[in-house]
């Protein structure tokens, strides 16, 4: 049993040997593990302030991002909506264009239209002037004594006479 009940010189051994080998961690090894304790804790800190820093960074960043985008979205609105006038007045400006134009030609055939009218008319008086110095010139010629004989003789007169 003198393994489980330690002697008194045992048991004042082993204090001075604890007690020294505490003197010297605490003397030459306590102080770097703390100090390096201490350093690990610090760059953890670091690390954390530096995500954190990171992480509003990056809402700061987002936050730019979904403005640039709403800019964009907003732009591209405008640029649209300037098309579109733009579309509108182009087609505006064309229907306009093509009712002038298509006014100014009815207006060229219509007035087309009343020159060979009169043309036309101008031709038919000649023609029936024309028949008609032909008709008096047959009729003078030929002198009838009866008004029947005098109709008669104008009718032989107009079968015989070509129409153009």
């Amino acid at each position: 049993m003198g393994l489980v009940t330690p002697d008194f010189g045992l048991i004042f051994w082993m204090t001075i040997s604890f007690l020294a080998v505490l003197f010297i961690l605490k003397k030459y090894a306590w102080k770097p593990i703390l100090k390096s304790l201490k350093q690990r804790e610090d760059s953890i800190d670091e690390a954390l302030k530096s995500a954190e820093h990171a992480k509003d960074e990056m809402a700061r960043l987002k936050s730019d991002n979904e403005l640039i985008l709403q800019e964009a979205r907003e732009e591209r609105e405008k640029l649209l909506s300037d098309a579109r006038e733009v579309k509108e007045k182009i087609l505006s400006d064309a229907k306009i264009l093509a009712k002038a134009e298509g006014d100014k030609m009815i207006s060229l055939a219509k007035a087309q239209i009343e020159s060979e009218k009169l043309s036309a008319i101008d031709e038919i008086k000649t023609k029936v002037v024309s028949l008609s110095v032909e008709i008096a010139e047959k009729v003078i010629k030929k002198s009838l004594a009866s008004d029947k004989d005098q109709i008669e003789y104008a009718n032989s007169l107009l079968k015989d006479i070509e129409l153009n």
